[in-house]
């Protein structure tokens, strides 16, 4: 459920992004602090692997099988909806790169929020590192995936 409405909510707001903002320039909404930009990045974070986008996209892909598998054996809701949050930022990203030009695992995934010194990025970006965020936390506090039966 957590994946389905991240990928929901990513995918509304990229719509609105590609309405409402034009490629002329950012749209200033605190000061310098946050713009809403039209960005249509065909690499990972960063620009990083520009020219790589169907390794990305293939890695997606087995992140997002890895994380379907071992769902279905997780029955702790902390991380239940951690990796429900890394999926739908997957999911996110990924149906961009299949149905965005040139498609075929390709396309440019919208990126929309932009802050000083970081790139720009979407609503699935930002569940993937807070997905990722969490599960580093769980691990650290020592939060099992699973009741340990007896």
């Amino acid at each position: 459920m957590t994946a389905f409405l991240i990928f929901l909510i990513d995918y509304s707001t990229k719509l609105a992004a590609e309405k409402f903002l034009s490629e002329e320039g950012p749209v200033s909404v605190i000061g310098n602090f946050l713009k809403f930009e039209l960005i249509y990045n065909t690499g990972a974070a960063f620009s990083l692997a520009t020219s790589k986008t169907i390794f990305l996209s293939g890695f997606a892909i087995a992140v997002g099988a890895g994380i379907l598998y071992f769902a279905a054996r997780i029955d702790s809701s902390k991380w239940a909806l951690a990796l429900g949050a890394v999926l739908g930022g997957i999911f996110g990203n990924l149906s961009d790169r299949i149905f965005r030009e040139p498609g075929a695992l390709q396309g440019a995934v919208v990126d929309w929020i932009s802050i000083p010194n970081w790139p720009t990025f979407n609503i699935a970006d930002s569940a993937v590192v807070i997905g990722i965020l969490s599960i580093v936390s769980l691990i650290w506090a020592k939060i099992p995936p699973r009741s340990v039966s007896k």
